[in-house]
Order: C-alpha cells, then structure tokens, then sequence
C-alpha cells in the first residue's frame, strides 16, 4: 500500500513499527511467563498460556499486516496438503532470513498449531527468554555428550527421555515443532566455510532432528518439509523488507507422512545405531539435494525474463 514511498522513508515508517509490535506483544507474552512460573495450579497455568499463545497469534497477524502495508509481495504458496490446527507436525526448513521466523508464524495462523521450537535447557534460567518460552510451552531439551555418557553410563538415553518427558503436554495440545535443519542462515560464506555441497543450502545436520523424532516421533501426524524463497530478493531480505522492497515470498510444503514404511526410516537410535544413523543422513540428503534443485529452479525461472514466470513448485 506504501510501497510507492521512497525506501528511506519507508525505513523510518516501518522499522519502528515491527519493533513496538515485537515489544507490546513480547511484553504480554514475557508477563504471562513471570505470572505461570508463581501460579501451583495447573488449571489456572492453562489459562495463562492461552493468553501468551493468543498474544503470540497477534504478533503474527500483525507482522504479515505490516509486512503488506509496506510492500506490494505476494505470497505464493505451493504444494499445501490438508493441515489442521488439531493435528501434531514437525516443521523442518532452510533457513534464508530472519525474516524466516514471521513468515512460518503467519503461514502457521489457522492451518496448524502454534509453531514451537526445541530449546536448550539452559535457556530456561536466562532472564525474560526462559519465561516467555515458558509461557509459550516451549519444550526444553538436555544433551549429554559422549564423554559424559562414556564417563557415566547411566546417563545413556537420559537425554531423549528428558525431552519426552517435557513434550509430554503436547499429549493433549496439538504442537508444531520447527527445526531449521541448517542450524543457522544461509550465507555464501559460510557455505564456502562448511564446504557445502549444495548450491543455496547449508549442509543438513541430522542429529536435531532425528532427536526431536526419537523424542516425540509417535506423536507427530506427519513431518512438514517446508522450503522458503525469496526469489525477486535473494540478498538481504530482511532489509528489503523494512525498504518496502521485498515482492514475492514462495512457500512449498511437501507432507511426509509418518505411519506406515517411513516410521522404520525415520525413527530410531541416531546416536548409538549406526546402520540407522546412515540410513537417516541418506535420507535427509536426499531431501536436501531435492529442496537445492527446487531453489534453483524456482530463480532460474526469475531470472529468465523474456519468459512467463512459472510455478517454482512444478519447474523440477
């Protein structure tokens, strides 16, 4: 709507705008954190997440409402299987942008539950971080290392037990677990660093994720492989954005669902079976290799302009 502006001032409009949208709804959701951690009653500690969750939906909303009111993008979604906010999923992505994060969030509002993601447990006691997460029903997860497992045996499997046992409330809630299987955002150079061998994706790290299955594996409908382009604006993103500049977001959701032959191939011991472990890292490969061939495809077909644009989903 305000996209015709110069891009400073849209800056100056619009970046303080996503900022107290982040602040008075981190503020609620922080709040609500503080309240639940003094609250012994588990009734009255529901009634306090839903608001933190119902606080978290409206950051959303109005990310995507702002996202819009500065930018004429439109958003292409592809490859959509039939979601349900009453359903359990594993959300795995590549990870281009922070922008990532608000773009998973709205494409989240009213098809699935309210996207999680994994935390370490020592960010339970830092500062306004563990309480949000907290009020948000943020699963918290503890790793031992092999020296620590070799050094005490007993502490084999404790690991995932005290992930399951923390997921344990997504029993009875409907959970999206997101996994940005890179670990961090794609760079060229750390793509040069990690000797990547795809084009516009960092290696995939298997461990996260075959963790996350182990932990919480039988309770998840189906694992979402989610790819994210951006492909009128493959450099700074973010900034684009807060410049009114960013124009098209493509989102193609392909839905692997868990039962049946893929739940052998899928989950397991990552860590102690190594006839597994291969047979995972093979197949998230393979997923990746896939993902990398659709990115280029999807600029490929961008870049080419004497030709209509085609569908980024079916250009493979």
């Amino acid at each position: 709507m305000l996209s015709f502006l110069p891009a400073p001032l849209i800056l100056l409009l619009s970046l303080p705008l996503f900022t107290l949208n982040l602040t008075i709804w981190g503020l609620i959701v922080t709040c609500c954190g503080m309240l639940k951690l003094l609250l012994p009653m588990p009734a009255a500690r529901l009634k306090v997440s839903k608001v933190a969750h119902w606080a978290y939906r409206h950051w959303s909303l109005h990310n995507r409402q702002l996202i819009e009111l500065f930018n004429k993008v439109e958003w292409q979604l592809e490859g959509e299987a039939q979601l349900s906010p009453q359903r359990w999923y594993l959300l795995i992505s590549n990870h281009k942008s922070w922008l990532d994060i608000p773009v998973l969030s709205q494409f989240a509002l009213d098809r699935m539950p309210e996207p999680k993601f994994f935390l370490k447990e020592e960010l339970k006691w830092v500062p306004f971080i563990g309480s949000a997460s907290w009020a948000l029903d943020m699963p918290f997860m503890k790793r031992y290392s092999q020296a620590q497992i070799r050094n005490n045996p007993a502490l084999q499997g404790k690991d995932i037990e005290t992930t399951r046992q923390s997921c344990e409330k997504f029993r009875q809630q409907p959970t999206t677990i997101i996994n940005f299987v890179e670990g961090t955002r794609f760079t060229v150079a750390k793509q040069r660093l990690k000797n990547s061998p795809f084009r516009f994706l960092l290696p995939a790290k298997a461990g996260g994720i075959a963790f996350t299955l182990a932990s919480m594996g039988p309770l998840f409908d189906a694992v979402l492989d989610v790819t994210l382009i951006y492909p009128d604006n493959p450099r700074h993103v973010l900034v684009a954005m807060l410049l009114g500049r960013l124009k098209r977001v493509v989102i193609h959701v392909e839905t692997l669902p868990i039962a049946g032959p893929v739940n052998s191939q899928i989950i397991g011991d990552y860590f102690q079976d190594e006839v597994f472990r291969q047979q995972f890292q093979l197949w998230l490969n393979q997923r990746w290799l896939q993902k990398d061939q659709r990115i280029a495809a999807c600029l490929a077909a961008t870049d080419n302009a004497l030709k209509p644009r085609i569908d980024c989903a079916s250009s493979l």
